[in-house]
């Protein structure tokens, strides 16, 4: 069986932007759980998710030593900062909007993400 979360329950993120470029790195929680964003958060994913304001192309880089990954997302601003019209032309709720998808896990990593240090069990 498996459950569907949003990538922030098993990741954080950092973007960065320099003109119309959008820079997103995420990075799991859990040592785990980098393979899963390996493959649930690929390039072709965030094009078809966001088409509605990433307008050119987008890299992946993986960074396997690092647990995360990195999203290089051109035309992704508007324009950049100078031109663009929208409330966010820097650029940093694209960490916001990756961490938004849903990713598939697994009853151990949903019982895993359940768990309650608190609650003296373990899952």
């Amino acid at each position: 069986m498996s459950r569907t979360i949003e990538l922030r329950e098993i990741a954080h993120a950092r973007a960065g932007d320099k003109g119309n470029r959008s820079n997103v790195s995420v990075f799991a929680h859990h040592p785990d759980d980098y393979q899963l964003i390996v493959d649930q958060v690929t390039v072709e994913r965030v094009k078809n998710a966001f088409a509605h304001v990433l307008r050119g192309p987008v890299t992946r880089y993986t960074l396997p030593n690092l647990g995360g990954i990195n999203l290089v997302m051109d035309e992704a601003l508007g324009g950049g900062v100078n031109e663009s019209l929208n409330l966010d032309s820097h650029g940093k709720s694209w960490s916001f909007m990756i961490l938004s998808l849903t990713v598939e896990v697994s009853d151990a990593v949903a019982r895993r993400l359940e768990y309650n240090p608190n609650s003296g069990t373990t899952p």
